[in-house]
Order: C-alpha cells, then sequence, then structure tokens
C-alpha cells in the first residue's frame, strides 16, 4: 500500500461500535503482559547480587521467560485454530496466574532454578495471550486499518511496562538489602557470613516474589471478568479450515511473512537486550540498581510516547517506510551508546526506546497483512515464537558483559553492537517490504 493508499484509511473507524467492549477487554491485556515483561527485566541484575551469580547465568531469566513462548505458541495456535480466540484467552490466563504463584515456594526453597521454572510457566500463559490477543484485535475490523489498530493496542502494553518498571524501581530494588553499599559504591553483600548473606536472601527473595503474587491475583480478576463477556468468534473455527501442513506452505511461500518473522526474531532480540543491561550499564557508571532502574522508566516512557506519535504518523506516512526510518534511527543510538563512554552514551541506550517503539506491531502487522483468516492463528503463532530471541541473545550479552573490557573499551558498552546488528535487519526489512508496494 503506497503513501496515497494509506490516506485514504483515515475515514475508516478503526473500532467498529459492535467491537468496542471486547477490543477494551483485549486491549487490557496488552498492560498485563507488559507488566510482567518490564518487572523481570531489571530481576536479572537483582539475581544476579542476591544469589551471587554471573551476568551470564543471571540472564538465564530471560531464557526461561522467552523459552517459554519458543515452546508454547504453537501449540496455542493449535488450540485456537480447535476452539476460539476467547477460550485461548482464559487459558493464557490461567497459566499467567499458575505461574506467578510458583513464586512462593520458589522464594521459600530458595533456588534459582526454581524462579526459572516459574518464569517458564508463566510464560506459557503470555505465549497464548499474545498468539490470541494480537491477530484477534487485527480481526475486529477492517483490513485496511489492522495494523494501525494494532498499535493503538499496543501502546496499552507498555502502559503496563511502566507500571513493572515502576514497582521495581520504588518497591523491590529500593528494598534488596544485597544491593546495599559502602561509601566507596562497593557493594557490601559479597563481604558478609554466610549466616548474615542467608539472612538477607530469605528477606530479598520475598520482597522478589511479593509483586508476582500480586499480579497473579488481578490475572485471576481479568479471567473472571473476560469469563462473563461475551466475545465475537473470528476465528472461523467450526468452520472448514486449511490443514495444517497447507497452512505451513502457504506461510513459507509467503515471503513478506517469512522475512517477518525473522525480522522479529532481531527485533525481539534488541528490544530485551536493550532494556536488560541498562541496569549494568550505569553500573559501569557507577550508579546503583535503584537509581539505575530509573533510566529504564525513562526509556519506557520514551517508548510510550512514541508508540502513540507513530500510530498518528501511519495515519499519513506508509508504516514500511516509518519501520525503516525508525531502524535507522535506533541503530544509531545503538552506535553511540557503544563508542561513547559516560553519561551521553547512557543518554543513547536510553534514546533508543523512542526508535523501537513501532517496531514489534508493524512488524506483526505487515507480516500477517496478506495471510489468510484460516492460516491466521498459525501465522501469528510464529511471530510469536519469534520472541525467542529474547532467549538466545541477552545470554550472549551476558558473556560479553563479564569480560570487563574488551579492546580497552568497557565490555558493557561493546556488548550493544548485539542490538545494533538487529537494528540493521529491522531496517532492511522496512526497506525491503515498502518497495514491494511501490
Amino acid at each position: 500500500m503506497s503513501d496515497s493508499n494509506s490516506l485514504k484509511t483515515n475515514n475508516l473507524k478503526l473500532v467498529e461500535r459492535q467491537y468496542l467492549l471486547p477490543f477494551i477487554l483485549i486491549t487490557s491485556l496488552f498492560a498485563l503482559w507488559g507488566f510482567a515483561n518490564d518487572i523481570t527485566n531489571p530481576m536479572v541484575a537483582a539475581f544476579q547480587t542476591v544469589m551471587e551469580l554471573s551476568a551470564a547465568k543471571a540472564s538465564l531469566v530471560q531464557f526461561a521467560f522467552y523459552g517459554g513462548y519458543a515452546t508454547m505458541a504453537i501449540p496455542a495456535a493449535l488450540f485456537i485454530r480447535k476452539f476460539s480466540y476467547k477460550k485461548g484467552i482464559l487459558l493464557g490466563l490461567a497459566l499467567y496466574a499458575v505461574g506467578a504463584f510458583l513464586f512462593i515456594p520458589a522464594a521459600n526453597y530458595q533456588k534459582f532454578s526454581y524462579f526459572c521454572f516459574s518464569l517458564y510457566i508463566l510464560t506459557f500463559g503470555l505465549a497464548f495471550l499474545e498468539t490470541t490477543a494480537s491477530p484477534f484485535i487485527l480481526s475486529l475490523g477492517r483490513k485496511e486499518n489492522a495494523t494501525r489498530r494494532l498499535n493503538l493496542a499496543q501502546s496499552f502494553n507498555p502502559m503496563g511496562s511502566l507500571c513493572g518498571m515502576s514497582v521495581a524501581s520504588l518497591i523491590v530494588l529500593p528494598n534488596l538489602l544485597s544491593d546495599q553499599r559502602d561509601a566507596a559504591g562497593n557493594i557490601i553483600f559479597p563481604t558478609l557470613s554466610e549466616a548474615e548473606k542467608a539472612s538477607i536472601r530469605l528477606h530479598d527473595l520475598a520482597v522478589i516474589r511479593d509483586p508476582y503474587v500480586a499480579i497473579g491475583l488481578i490475572v485471576l480478576i481479568m479471567f473472571i471478568i473476560i469469563a462473563l463477556v461475551k466475545m465475537p468468534d473470528t476465528t472461523g473455527a467450526g468452520e472448514k479450515q486449511n490443514s495444517v501442513r497447507q497452512t505451513l506452505s502457504n506461510l513459507w511461500h509467503n515471503k513478506v511473512y517469512r522475512e517477518g518473522v525473522f525480522t522479529q526474531v532481531f527485533y525481539v532480540a534488541a528490544q530485551i537486550m536493550t532494556w536488560t543491561f541498562i541496569i549494568q550499564y550505569a553500573d559501569n557508571l557507577g550508579i546503583n540498581k535503584a537509581t539505575a532502574q530509573n533510566y529504564n522508566i525513562v526509556a519506557m516512557i520514551l517508548f510510550l510516547c512514541g508508540r502513540f506519535i507513530s500510530t498518528f504518523l501511519m495515519k499519513y506516512v506508509n508504516g514500511r517506510k516509518l519501520l525503516a526510518i525508525f531502524g535507522i534511527g535506533a541503530g544509531l543510538c545503538a552506535l553511540g551508546a557503544v563508542l561513547i563512554v559516560g553519561m551521553p552514551g547512557l543518554y543513547c541506550l536510553v534514546g533508543i526506546s523512542i526508535f523501537m517503539s513501532l517496531m514489534f506491531p508493524t512488524i506483526y502487522g505487515i507480516a500477517l497483512e496478506n495471510v489468510s483468516l484460516q492460516d491466521s492463528s498459525l501465522g501469528a503463532a510464529f511471530l510469536v515464537m519469534a520472541i525467542v530471541g529474547g532467549a538466545l541473545m541477552p545470554p550472549l550479552q551476558g558473556m560479553i558483559i563479564d569480560q570487563g573490557t574488551l579492546f580497552g573499551h568497557p565490555a558493557v558498552n561493546v556488548s550493544y553492537a548485539l542490538p545494533l546488528l538487529c537494528f540493521v535487519v529491522v531496517t532492511i526489512y522496512g526497506i525491503r517490504s515498502y518497495r514491494r508496494t511501490l
């Protein structure tokens, strides 16, 4: 769709009246998984200290979290094909709550592996929600403005993220006794006796546990509300559908879709790496965890603003072109984070977020634009599985950070060459998909 054609969608109603209540309820789910995503990112640094782990091992939190998406996305899609979006959402909420409540025994046993397992189960639920909610939003109205509609719904995701970050910044990180420092700014915890460490560890793991238990209760309330509300069935469930084999063939031969999945892997990896290690980047500048988390919050505010700005801009500029432009902007900021040592480098790192804002829903919308309704659930599943990029690359970045110094440069700065590479891939996809519309 060219820029001129995209302007013709301006007068189309983004959400029709009969879909308004389902749209509002499903959009609220975007905030729920945003909370889970972004309270978890700073937990990498928290576990690294309280459990005395390397950055690489602590980042297994992200491996477990995003590995759950990869495991459950395809089963979620097959479930939706057989049943409905609503049932998929309800099962997702149930799994989300179970994973959150598993933090209770994890904190009691003080095992890092138990926390990873809890997050793994929690993200089974998130996989169901993301595999279901995004294509559901796309289906609630006209195809011509579906990508804009998804961008609007996704704008509420960073609101949940901000809540998660705020809880981490204001409640979790400041109350971690393991992060107390001496007058020189060094963490005291490693110098304590084993008995003192055990007492602090018991306290700190309870501090980490409580927000997950609280969000589990909120998820149960949403389960009850959605169970009681009638939802339109836009899956075509019960009608004759393509076989799974035929659907896979259709998706594979759709070049825009195939490249979209590949690009989404790199985008999600870039997003998770950018946010997860802001704390370590700031720590290298002598900033404590609680203060460093404030930079994560500023990044998320920019991300939220960018979502609304880009949704507005897409009324006038082709989304593919915007994707390429924002990819270039993110790449330049990442380059600054690599090359500049000091606060300007940190500002560049924070600035990446405004450019990342439109990427996930826009890649998602472009990839699914020419995928049939019959194939959309499995199509959505592979795009959700692409979130596995967030599981694979953060441990690699953590390994780089653990080196301390590389090429005479702080390793944490050098590690942001990985997100830079990812933004190059995003930019190329934007350019290629835009050229196909000319």
